[in-house]
């Protein structure tokens, strides 16, 4: 008899994921409903053709390659070729045991978080969504909570992106350092003159006009090594250009006499006046000092001896000659120098003229700082005293806003509902001390009558603290207490609504008129008094319970009006 083979198991089974942890089944767990692969429990079980039952993912993984012989079937003992191989056509998906196990008691594994409820509730709406699980920041690759996960995007994550708050440049926050010290944009400081919020790609601009900056000479060049304030610049000029001026001339004189090394000498006559020679009438002077020795005698000339006894002949008009030359020669190098120094004196000239005519310009300029300095002064303080004024109308607003909302949830007949959102996030604000109590807004007797609100601890306080949500009641001091009646004593009904409109819980109490909690307030409020017992956690983290809605709870006060 042929047996119709299934071609593949249904898409509907598909699935990523392993078996389910076995921490999460919070009774006892059978043999029945464990993966023969991953020895967790079944996860959209399938059952093979010899009856042993794995996740879909496991048997996928197993049957990927062909079929593969069943372990579970070696192990106890009942292996046969025809039934124990795993073959994707012939197993089918095991309804039965899949019912079974949706129905199971599930806790959720992670630590600290409450959820409870069954294997089925878990698998399609608690896993992978607690706020309690530890998952891994893609960016980072730390291990963080999940309730954690936009905190740490935002406010701690090494590798999240920013934008420069001054250049909108995008970085990430390990370079935020680097960034700033680049950033052209970024606020600086002046050492010298403590002005601040000066932009980086400025701050040379400043530096060069600051007072208060030091900066060197303009005439360092030609030997002026002072280093003197922004300010006193020009000062300096004035008292010092007698040595500025000696300066430059030295500096020309030795420029002049360096060009002058590759062209001729000076030498100095009998008279000390300094003679320019030319390289070849030094050349002719050698020459003729080399001795050209006469012993006739009959020329008319005259003799005389050098230094070394040597008698050398001189014709008269010879020595004529050569004082006639020298004398040249001497007047060819007076002219010379007589140009020279007429050189140096106009360029003398010209750089006093400059020198003033900067002076006067640093003087209009320092004019016009001091003008600029004063009106930017001006409006810093006007700047300053706008902020005061915005703060003063931003806590006005506040104020305002803040009496407006009072007015809006506020009551006047003392019957209060008081809705708390976000009840989940504000119970482990509770559970961590981070806002271990939440105050009502203020409702009132009557118009003119007690002032009140409610206290709630949501992990909470005193006898009830980590087992039961406590519930008190306050009495606050109020505009109108010289005309009521003190101490208070009327009738307080508490409840916590259920939001199928079934079974409230519901607690009163009379005031103890001799306790400091009912006599008429001295400060903002009175001590709060009331039920620290007033509703178990447990019955609050049930699954099914039916006083927390969307994340929100509905709290009741009434006060008994009877007597007033």
């Amino acid at each position: 008899m042929m047996m119709m083979a299934r071609m593949s198991l249904p898409s509907s089974l598909d699935s990523s994921l392993p078996g389910i942890s076995r921490s999460v089944l919070s009774s006892h767990m059978e043999t029945k409903y464990q993966c023969q692969q991953c020895d967790d429990i079944l996860r959209k079980p399938v059952q093979a053709k010899c009856g042993h039952r794995y996740c879909v993912f496991c048997f996928n993984q197993l049957t990927s390659s062909g079929p593969k012989p069943c372990e579970a079937c070696r192990v106890e003992g009942i292996f046969e070729d025809s039934q124990s191989m795993l073959n994707g056509k012939e197993a089918f998906p095991d309804n039965a045991a899949r019912r079974e196990i949706d129905g199971l008691p599930a806790k959720c594994p992670n630590e600290g978080c409450p959820w409870t409820g069954t294997m089925k509730e878990f698998e399609g709406q608690h896993e992978g969504q607690c706020d309690y699980e530890t998952i891994t920041c893609e960016a980072c690759q730390l291990q963080i909570l999940r309730n954690d996960k936009d905190r740490h995007n935002e406010r701690e994550c090494e590798a999240r992106t920013l934008n420069c708050k001054y250049c909108k440049f995008s970085f990430n926050f390990k370079d935020i350092k680097a960034h700033d010290e680049i950033c052209m944009k970024f606020p600086m400081q002046c050492k010298d003159c403590g002005k601040k919020k000066i932009l980086r790609e400025k701050f040379p601009e400043h530096v060069k006009t600051c007072a208060k900056s030091k900066m060197a000479c303009q005439f360092r060049k030609v030997g002026c090594h002072a280093v003197v304030d922004n300010g006193k610049q020009h000062d300096h000029e004035q008292s010092s250009i007698m040595d500025h001026l000696r300066m430059v001339l030295t500096a020309l004189s030795s420029v002049s006499l360096v060009q002058s090394d590759g062209f001729g000498e000076y030498q100095d006559d009998c008279g000390g006046l300094g003679l320019y020679r030319a390289p070849e009438e030094k050349a002719v002077a050698e020459a003729a000092a080399s001795g050209k020795a006469y012993s006739n005698s009959s020329r008319g000339g005259g003799g005389r001896r050098d230094s070394n006894g040597l008698g050398l002949y001189q014709a008269p008009d010879d020595g004529m000659a050569g004082a006639s030359g020298a004398s040249g020669r001497g007047r060819k190098s007076t002219v010379g120098l007589e140009q020279k120094v007429t050189a140096l004196e106009n360029i003398v000239c010209v750089l006093s003229r400059e020198l003033e005519r900067s002076s006067l310009t640093q003087e209009a300029q320092a004019r016009q700082h001091n003008l600029d300095q004063e009106k930017i002064e001006g409006l810093h303080s006007k700047i300053r005293q706008l902020e005061r004024t915005l703060t003063m109308r931003d806590l006005k607003l506040s104020e305002t806003e803040q009496t407006l909302t009072e007015l809006e949830l506020c009551t006047f007949d003392g019957v209060f509902v008081w809705k708390v959102a976000d009840f989940s996030h504000r119970r482990q604000d509770a559970l961590a001390g981070r806002s271990p109590a939440l105050f009502s807004p203020a409702f009132y007797s009557s118009k003119y009558g007690y002032k009140m609100c409610l206290r709630l601890y949501l992990n909470g306080d005193g006898t009830g603290r980590g087992t039961h949500l406590s519930l008190f009641f306050v009495v606050m001091r109020g505009k109108y207490d010289a005309l009521l009646k003190w101490p208070f004593s009327q009738k307080v009904t508490l409840m916590l609504l259920d939001q199928n409109n079934r079974e409230h819980i519901i607690d009163a109490f009379r005031p103890d008129t001799s306790s400091t909690s009912f006599q008429r307030p001295i400060s903002e409020m009175n001590i709060a008094s009331g039920c620290p017992l007033f509703c178990p956690l447990a019955k609050l983290a049930s699954a099914k319970n039916s006083y927390v809605r969307e994340d929100t709870i509905f709290i009741k006060a009434i006060v008994d009006l009877t007597g007033l």
